[in-house]
């Protein structure tokens, strides 16, 4: 037999979006169930970029000052380079924000802070270990969750399920709704390499016929993304470690020895890309956000901030409705309406920089001479003011959230 539970929301996915949205409504005064299926947060290669949107969030909530007190590492602008010319192409002190850069900072870091200050409410519980399997139904809508955990079967009765887990999300599977595909014409591998103090700290991209990478300043290593065509890790694979380290030294900012740190293939942790989205967001007593609704590409590193402006919208919409138990399908569909342009834009966005940077440099190869900048980067380079309008688009995206102020003034 399963163990029964009652909450007027259930939210499966402690990832930024489950848990920023459990925070929110429980701050409300809303009682709020989060399932988790891991033991932690600790994942490497998860997105560790919180952008000023995101931070903007945090200052309304209180909680900025203390956040900033993590370990982190702040990017104030980006470059990239296209074979040997470099090129500055974002520049977030342009943009007006209360905090004009990135922050890098391990996404468990986050995650645990954002659970410790959710914890304070009396409304808020989050369950590690325990994994949303199925959909429970009554009267012809969703009315709660069937769940594995560490203690067995488990079934949350609730108003409302959100889906927040994830681009292989099991309850987005089982509410058949439709999914759009955008298409991807690249994978990523990550692993790390050794930093040095003589290295530079920043933040950088590499673009050369036939190969792309990035490096993000994670203090005393980096953390390395090298862009593959779509399905070409197969042939990695077949080549050999040797044939991959002599690639990536062909490309590093530094002695080319340090490839030589990835000991094995076993070191790169492959990233399938996916840009998608539902049609369709809701169903009565079920909504998705986050990557469940929509998983974007790695492109800008916008997922967890995107995630993150879903939750606000959702909290900012529902929480009244749910501590009134009338979650209509009406607001359901406000959420997705809230949230649809920003989404559709910042994907539009990405696939137009897939399909027109990133595979076009991919398919080169060496003998088609040097790689030059694109005409839109030339433009960054020679009017720096134009590098705020990409500053402006990642960092704070298309109609950034601010936090309702009933939810706001709240201090539990």
């Amino acid at each position: 037999m399963a163990a029964t539970r009652e909450v007027q929301c259930c939210i499966a996915g402690g990832g930024p979006a489950g848990l920023m949205l459990g925070l929110l409504l429980a701050r409300a005064g809303v009682k709020v169930l989060v399932l988790e299926k891991h033991a932690d947060f600790l994942r490497d290669f998860r997105g560790d970029t919180i952008h000023p949107s995101t931070l903007e969030v945090m200052h309304e909530l209180g909680y900025l000052e203390a956040l900033l007190k993590l370990p982190h590492q702040k990017v104030y602008r980006l470059s990239a380079q296209f074979g040997d010319e470099r090129v500055p192409f974002v520049d977030f002190k342009g943009v007006v924000a209360r905090c004009p850069f990135i922050a890098l900072m391990p996404q468990w870091d986050f995650l645990n802070f954002l659970t410790s200050e959710a914890c304070r409410y009396p409304g808020f519980e989050l369950l590690m270990q325990a994994e949303a399997t199925g959909l429970i139904t009554s009267n012809g809508q969703v009315a709660g969750v069937a769940a594995t955990s560490s203690e067995g079967l488990l079934e949350i009765r609730c108003q409302l399920v959100v889906g927040a887990d994830g681009r292989g999300s099991i309850l987005r599977a089982k509410s058949e709704l439709k999914v759009e595909d955008l298409g991807a014409p690249i994978d990523a591998l990550w692993f790390r390499l050794p930093r040095r103090p003589t290295d530079t700290s920043e933040t950088q991209a590499r673009f050369d016929r036939g190969r792309l990478f990035v490096m993000l300043n994670r203090g005393d290593y980096w953390q390395v993304a090298y862009v593959i065509s779509k399905g070409s890790f197969e042939a990695i694979k077949r080549d050999g470690i040797d044939s991959f380290r002599t690639k990536l030294a062909s490309l590093l900012p530094f002695e080319a020895e340090r490839a030589s740190e990835v000991a094995s293939l076993d070191d790169l942790k492959l990233l399938t890309v996916q840009v998608n989205r539902l049609t369709t967001w809701y169903k009565p007593g079920l909504l998705f956000i986050g990557d469940a609704a929509h998983a974007m590409s790695p492109v800008g590193g916008v997922g967890i901030n995107l995630a993150v402006q879903d939750a606000v919208a959702a909290a900012n919409i529902l929480a009244m409705p749910l501590l009134q138990n009338s979650v209509s399908e009406t607001e359901l569909a406000a959420v997705q309406k809230r949230r649809w342009f920003p989404t559709r834009a910042t994907q539009a966005m990405q696939v137009l920089v897939q399909n027109r940077v990133i595979a076009p440099a991919l398919a080169g190869q060496k003998d088609d001479g040097p790689l030059r900048p694109p005409w839109v980067f030339r433009l960054f380079q020679r009017f720096p003011y134009l590098r705020r309008i990409p500053a402006r688009m990642v960092g704070l995206g298309v109609r950034p959230e601010h936090v309702a102020p009933f939810i706001r003034e709240a201090r539990g």
